[in-house]
């Protein structure tokens, strides 16, 4: 099995590398408006944004930023198919703007962005990130009521494009072997992840901006694209990240037997995830190889516990508590390939080529 991975140097707000109904799956986490680090971005973008904010007029700014998002939501409305799944990480903004302080509710106005654009929101995942703050709260200390308390989460926002849930051929052996585990499916389908932790990641960048790639890269953390391609897509699927930093949702493409795309404006970050893809083959592996374990332990505990699985997997030596489980066959990297001559100008392009995971 081979998948390939593209990576355009390209503004998002017009993907046009990407034919109509070509993406079955969207992960990304987008620069949160309102968010300092972001200024710099969205006024570069419209400079009526950095205006507002040296207005101090953060409503004006709030609308702005989201406004330039929203092209880029009307591409996904595109490329997406009809019953595809767009997964986009987001968090809402505290700031101080001419001396008063207040929440900027992103994912409420992207909620409004995807609903007004034909997709149907459905269940939302929050997880807990660190927080900046060694306190607990901003404001007037201990005395009340003027204390605020501090944003510790944020949202995995969930959409389906059109009403129809995504159909494939009886029995597709792409979408079987592509099953979770009954345990997996338990701890990722639930609104709340307490098991997933924020982390900083360390770009290996020999280059003068260096430090200010590493702060521009706020990536989120492997596992969270890695459970949404597991949760939302399909072995030989095209995963889209339209927001694309370091790569991480490319990473968890390869890893988890899918294509992707991804676009980026920087073109230092793929320089950068150039250097690591010697490693994403061993990467690959001992993800794969840590889910099997982890069942295993699971299927112990059940036996321990006088629970008879009556299910057995057909490629590897464990039982299941299903029957939609048995035909599970997880994929591995064994080598990414560089591909020559991208489609489209600035494009980067690699081929991945996945064998069923190995167990030595």
């Amino acid at each position: 099995m081979e998948t390939t991975h593209r990576v355009v140097v390209d503004d998002a707000r017009s993907l046009s590398a990407l034919e109509d109904d070509s993406v079955d799956l969207v992960v990304t986490s987008p620069p949160y408006p309102m968010i300092e680090m972001w200024d710099d971005l969205f006024t570069t973008l419209e400079p009526a944004i950095g205006d507002a904010l040296e207005a101090g007029d953060g409503q004006a700014a709030f609308d702005a930023m989201h406004a330039e998002l929203e092209a880029v939501w009307d591409e996904l409305e595109r490329v997406v198919v009809d019953g595809g799944i767009v997964c986009l990480n987001v968090g809402d903004a505290t700031r101080s703007l001419d001396d008063s302080f207040r929440v900027y509710p992103n994912h409420a106005r992207v909620l409004e962005a995807f609903e007004a654009r034909g997709f149907d929101p459905l269940p939302d995942v929050l997880w807990r990130k660190p927080t900046n703050s060694a306190a607990k709260f901003m404001g007037s200390g201990m005395i009340p009521p003027n204390a605020y308390v501090t944003l510790e989460h944020e949202y995995i926002l969930i959409f389906r494009n059109g009403g129809d849930s995504r159909q494939f051929e009886p029995g597709a052996d792409r979408r079987y072997e592509a099953a979770y585990f009954w345990e997996e499916r338990n701890r990722w389908f639930s609104d709340v992840w307490t098991d997933v932790q924020g982390e900083l990641q360390d770009l290996d960048l020999d280059l003068e901006d260096a430090a200010d790639l590493r702060e521009r890269s706020a990536a989120y953390p492997l596992e969270i694209p890695y459970r949404l391609c597991c949760m939302y897509s399909a072995y030989g699927d095209t995963v889209l990240d339209p927001f694309w930093g370091t790569g991480t949702t490319t990473l968890a493409a390869m890893c988890t037997g899918r294509n992707s795309v991804g676009y980026e404006l920087e073109s230092a970050f793929l320089e950068a995830f150039d250097e690591s893809v010697a490693d994403i083959p061993a990467l690959s592996q001992s993800v794969g190889q840590a889910r099997l374990a982890r069942h295993k332990e699971f299927v112990s505990q059940r036996r321990d516990e006088g629970s008879d699985l009556e299910y057995d997997a057909e490629h590897y030596e464990t039982a299941v508590v299903t029957k939609m489980e048995r035909q599970i066959q997880f994929r591995e990297v064994t080598a990414v390939d560089p591909l020559e001559g991208g489609a489209h100008h600035g494009e980067q392009a690699y081929r991945a080529t996945h064998e069923p995971l190995s167990l030595e």
